[in-house]
């Protein structure tokens, strides 16, 4: 079997998304006897700009080939020139789409004209609403199988999307949550496709040393991990943990840890910390009264598996479905709809170790026994080897 995966960007130094999914289950693969693994991508590192960044060639990554392809990168204007698009998507024509890709970016030529060259039994590509990604199921559908990564956003009410998953060889979905998602908007319940998760190990990391690289001391403290920006909600978490803090003073400090590409807004109790390593992360992980993921934007939300397999709670935003799907159906985390119910639910966990521990404990068996990498990397590769037969 031999595979080829389309991503805007991939590498090490790519922290979270869907492309950090598409690398952890290409490597997997890619170990598996008789299977050929091969990525196509392009030079980015940074998903605002695109920039090339890395080398333009062929390198191999823990058994995987990647191609990288230079690319021309997101428009600098384009938070503000998408805005005409983005408030009437149902409403493109074809050409103003096109434009919409474009200035969204990145746009690979050569890495399309690979993808027609190639001679893997299936296209793999993923998140959907990139360039890359549309133009490769374009140039190959009967062989493409789409990872959408989707959640409720504008851009999948572009009428492109209703042609490009209607022509897809199969769909994988990362949710329950993202599958219905996609039923609703598009017929592609006869689509062969299947609900697969990702896998998720704890990792060693010092709860100490952790605290000392963050400089939180032996304060108490809540975890928000992964990007810092706006629209993951970062800014609304920082702005609610100010109004808790001013109702009920105390020694609880917010720490984010994660590419900071907009910092939230600046109070003595919170810490930004940044990009850190591993071991660090996961050792504020083990530190943490609890991780809160405040975006209403995630397909699967793998921060939340982590944080129970460290045995740490978790709270979730309610608007999102993926994450609020584990909450459901682990029994191990709480979700919030708006400040109140946050305030409510960081108010239990801070007065409760017992309700810690039963959260994490449920949470932490839901990951290990829904989400080990073994069982999971068998259906994934059974899946894609009965759609080549």
């Amino acid at each position: 079997m031999k595979l080829a995966y389309v991503v805007p960007r991939y590498g090490d130094e790519v922290v979270g998304g869907a492309e950090l999914a598409v690398r952890m289950l290409a490597e997997r693969v890619a170990a598996r006897p008789g299977t050929e693994v091969e990525v196509l991508t392009t030079r980015a590192v940074d998903a605002r700009s695109w920039a090339n960044e890395y080398p333009e060639g062929t390198t191999t990554l823990r058994g995987v080939r990647v191609h990288r392809f230079t690319a021309t990168g997101r428009r600098a204007d384009f938070d503000a020139a998408s805005v005409p698009f983005l408030s009437r998507p149902e409403a493109l024509s074809p050409a103003e789409e096109q434009e919409f890709l474009r200035m969204q970016g990145p746009v690979a030529p050569a890495l399309v004209d690979a993808v027609r060259a190639s001679d893997a039994d299936l296209v793999v590509a993923s998140p959907y609403l990139f360039d890359p990604v549309v133009a490769a199921v374009r140039a190959a559908p009967e062989r493409a199988v789409l990872h959408p990564a989707a959640h409720d956003e504008a851009v999948l009410r572009l009428p492109l999307f209703r042609q490009l998953f209607g022509t897809v060889r199969a769909l994988v979905f990362y949710t329950h949550a993202e599958q219905q998602l996609v039923w609703r908007r598009f017929r592609v319940a006869t689509t062969p496709q299947v609900v697969l998760g990702l896998g998720c190990d704890a990792m060693p990391g010092d709860e100490a040393a952790a605290r000392e690289r963050l400089g939180v001391g032996d304060r108490p403290y809540v975890l928000c991990l992964g990007r810092v920006e706006g629209a993951k909600g970062t800014d609304a978490l920082a702005r609610a943990f100010a109004r808790y803090k001013e109702r009920h003073p105390g020694p609880l400090a917010l720490v984010y840890v994660g590419p900071v590409g907009s910092p939230p807004p600046a109070h003595a109790d919170v810490v930004v910390a940044g990009a850190v390593d591993d071991p660090t992360k996961w050792g504020a992980l083990r530190g943490a009264l609890a991780l809160v993921s405040p975006s209403p934007y995630e397909s699967f939300g793998l921060v939340v598996l982590e944080a129970w397999v460290a045995g740490t709670p978790v709270v979730v935003n309610a608007a999102c479905a993926a994450t609020r799907e584990h909450c459901e159906r682990s029994g191990g985390g709480l979700w919030a709809r708006d400040y109140e119910e946050l305030e409510v639910a960081l108010r239990r966990l801070e007065s409760s170790a017992i309700l810690r521990a039963d959260l994490s404990r449920a949470g932490e068996r839901y990951a290990r026994t829904r989400f080990a990498w073994a069982s999971l990397t068998d259906r994934y590769s059974t899946f894609l080897q009965r759609l080549i037969r």
